[in-house]
């Protein structure tokens, strides 16, 4: 072992070298002052504008930086070096001079598969009984991004997972592993848990008894993949961390959302609405992160827009327009892989997208074609039911190709311009709240306060982009309307029990359909305690929100903490809201838009004074953060985690059969011999219960297409069941036959040559034992004819 170091004195040499240093810097540093200050000004958009320097001063200016040039240079150098030489060994080891360029943070991307079983179990989004996983369109990934600050002190973690929110019990679950693996160096401070949203991703991973009604209870196998694939997600970035950059961009997206409550967006004042050019957000903003070479390594887009461009007849599990665009930006980077391979990592993670529809041909009525563009969202004929947007495709594989595109090329430009660069230190803040009891500051005179969690009729009305059911309605009209369904109220109290009547006041002027934070059998129906947090790279500030903001509360939000930033010396901070974060609470609408109940206003459980509570808590976060005072803050109130094995109505896996005189992987319905780009390659197997693959494998493909290379004798993987122009459909027989059909949409950019689509699976036998098999179609012609 090695004892401490004398620090010996400087010498002679030492001293007027490093006095020659000083000086010349300042010489240095005041003639490129006086040069900027008396050259060139800031414009208003950020860029440089000369000031009109006068001939006779540029030439004096010229004449003594010519003549100084030269001395600064050799002695700024000479000195360096000296000093480099003398006390190399004094610099910290991570200070040292780095070649090829310089990083202002240590940076980690990493992806992971959070798939889970895409057969038999309930797709979460739409809450509709009938959406059960038969298949797979693309596979769902966990993507980790992590930000440290140069000397390692402090860290910070995004992830964004292609799931339909991130839940309160996974979240805490997550925690837990991390906790295992690293200690405290990954904290519910520093880690951030976004969900984009997809309403294509399988259910049950919630620890609230209103989650287990469609999602037909706690579902270990999906939960356990999730947090395997965000674990492991975090795990590859914290094994690839190197010195890198970050840059900020912003820009707007067109042709890709409309407000689909514009009702209740018209309730908020028209002053704060003239202040806006759109009823929705239309700006992304884009984090790009490159290494100190200026290689890329991945980036975060933040964008406003529902992932529900795949409707609720879908049956194909998959990341829908958001996690499309993902896999469009990483195989254009990771040239050459398949998806889910390469080292970029591209997020789209869901922000205020509350109100926000990609289905921009608007509402119509499906039975008559007319608009139902209306306050209520109703058909004459029909009713609510029949009220659904469309577009901009001409399905809704279409639409989210369209969609995908649009932000998936947006995000491809502000990535390529992006030059604001972040630096500053990192900061993190977070706390628990007891969300059914903030007293509420509104102003030196008045208080309000929050309510026990309760769901109004209009929640169950759905929205136009996914209808509910029976004959339930958008929003009460006129304004102030305060009665529910006569019929509907009474077979709740009978079955559930009667609101009371202090949960019915707080939660006017909703009617109340389910007063869940009454419920408590078996468990609690909806969280009471919700995680608020946010994390700053520098500038940038990221409010981790734990549900869906309307674009209204979302402005509002970002506002509120802008200005708490600047009121405590941080102004001009970049503010943005990472949506459905950390814990699900449903919506937030603003006081105004909750007045006419639509489904978002119905779906803000905490009632009207949901948005002022946690403008107030997040404004307190920000005011930590800014003074340097987060250690201070109270962790407030700890969640629970309750103990549940496994609560599920989802059927037990079967053991699997094959019909006489077949087996596991013969083929039924063959593929054609030729085709053309366009059209559909497709063959059908013999098949097995998928979820036998999900529960006991890892890394797990059903499927891939395969080119004959006649130069190598070989078959080389094009395609896998994590491409988009695949699609794998699993149809259940009677005593435990399936059939397994795959179809392969044939893009225009493949080249012709001999191809074969092959199918892997487990059967399952008696005593839960399973074994692999695989099955191959006969070789097909694609050709340009």
């Amino acid at each position: 072992m090695c004892g401490p170091r004398t620090r010996r004195p400087f010498s002679c040499l030492e001293v007027v070298l490093i006095a020659l240093l000083v000086l010349m810097t300042a010489v240095t540093v005041a003639l490129l002052v006086l040069h900027f200050v008396a050259g060139e000004s800031i414009s208003s958009n950020g860029k440089l504008s000369s000031t009109g320097m006068s001939n006779k001063f540029q030439a004096l200016f010229a004449k003594t930086a010519l003549t100084l040039q030269t001395p600064i240079l050799l002695v700024l150098v000479a000195t360096n070096l000296f000093i480099l030489i003398i006390d190399d060994d004094e610099l910290p080891r991570t200070q040292k001079p780095t070649t090829g360029g310089s990083g202002n943070y240590l940076l980690g991307v990493g992806r992971a598969d959070c798939t889970g079983p895409v057969a038999e179990i309930p797709l979460m989004g739409y809450a509709n009984p009938d959406q059960v996983g038969g298949g797979l369109l693309t596979r769902l990934y966990s993507r980790a991004f992590i930000v440290a600050e140069p000397d390692d002190s402090r860290r910070v973690v995004f992830v964004s997972a292609d799931i339909g929110m991130v839940s309160q019990r996974l979240r805490l679950e997550v925690l837990k592993e991390l906790e295992s693996k690293y200690g405290e160096l990954y904290r519910r401070d520093n880690v951030i848990l976004s969900g984009t949203h997809t309403h294509s991703g399988p259910a049950g991973y919630f620890q609230y008894t209103l989650f287990w009604i469609t999602s037909k209870g706690l579902i270990k196998p999906n939960l356990n993949a999730i947090v395997k694939g965000i674990v492991k997600s975090i795990d590859i970035a914290h094994q690839n961390m190197k010195r890198g950059r970050l840059f900020l961009n912003r820009g707007t997206v067109e042709n890709s959302q409309i407000n689909r409550s514009p009702y209740s967006y018209l309730q908020n004042p028209a002053a704060e609405r003239s202040r806006y050019s759109s009823n929705t957000d239309k700006e992304m903003v884009m984090l790009k992160m490159v290494d100190e070479n200026g290689q890329d390594l991945g980036l975060i887009s933040w964008f406003a827009v529902h992932p529900v461009s795949m409707n609720n007849t879908n049956h194909l599990v998959n990341s829908d327009n958001v996690g499309y665009a993902s896999l469009l930006f990483e195989l254009e980077k990771n040239g050459g892989t398949l998806p889910g391979e390469g080292s970029f990592v591209a997020a789209f993670a869901s922000s205020n997208l509350g109100d926000v529809s990609p289905n921009t041909k608007g509402p119509f009525c499906i039975n008559t074609g007319d608009s139902c563009d209306n306050p209520q969202s109703t058909c004459p004929i029909g009713g609510a039911s029949t009220c659904m947007a469309m577009g901009p495709g001409t399905d809704m594989f279409d639409s989210t190709r369209i969609i995908a595109q649009n932000i998936y090329l947006k995000a491809k430009e502000l990535q390529a311009s992006a030059a604001l660069e972040l630096t500053g230190p990192l900061r993190s803040a977070h706390q628990w709240a007891n969300m059914s009891d903030i007293q509420v500051q509104l102003n030196t005179t008045h208080t309000v306060k929050t309510c026990k969690p309760a769901l109004g009729h209009s929640f169950a009305a759905g929205t136009i982009d996914g209808v509910g059911a029976f004959n339930f309605t958008q929003g009460i009209f006129p304004p102030g309307t305060v009665e529910g369904d006569p019929f509907w109220d009474g077979i709740r109290d009978q079955l559930l029990g009667q609101p009371s009547n202090e949960t019915k006041a707080c939660h006017e002027p909703k009617p109340i359909l389910f007063s869940t934070g009454e419920m408590t059998w078996p468990h609690p129906w909806h969280p009471d305690i919700v995680d608020v947090q946010i994390a700053t790279i520098g500038s940038l500030a990221i409010v981790a929100v734990p549900g869906e903001f309307t674009t209204m509360s979302g402005r509002r939000l970002r506002e509120a903490v802008e200005s708490e930033f600047g009121s405590h010396g941080a102004a001009g901070m970049n503010v943005v809201i990472a949506g459905l974060c950390n814990v699900y609470t449903h919506y937030i609408t603003t006081y105004e838009e909750y007045q006419v109940q639509r489904y978002e206003a119905a779906s803000t459980i905490y009632g009207p004074h949901t948005l002022s509570a946690y403008i107030q808590l997040y404004r307190g976060l920000a005011r930590a953060i800014a003074t340097n005072r987060e250690q201070d803050l109270p962790s407030g109130p700890e969640p629970p985690l309750f103990n549940i094995t496994s609560l599920t109505l989802v059927p037990t896996v079967i053991p699997d059969r094959a019909p006489g005189n077949k087996t596991f992987g013969d083929v039924l319905q063959e593929v054609g011999r030729q085709y053309r780009v366009g059209e559909v390659a497709e063959v059908t197997f013999v098949g097995a219960n998928p979820r036998n693959s999900a529960e006991n494998t890892t890394e797990h493909n059903f499927l891939t297409v395969e080119r004959y290379t006649n130069i190598s004798g070989s078959w080389n993987v094009v395609q896998n069941d994590a491409s988009w122009d695949t699609r794998f459909y699993w149809t259940k027989g009677l005593l435990g036959q399936s059939n397994v059909t795959i179809e392969w949409h044939i893009p225009s950019d493949t080249e012709p040559g001999v191809y074969r689509i092959r199918y892997f699976g487990h059967y399952k036998r008696l005593l839960n034992t399973f074994y692999p098999f695989e099955g191959t179609s006969a070789v097909f012609e694609i050709t340009n004819l």
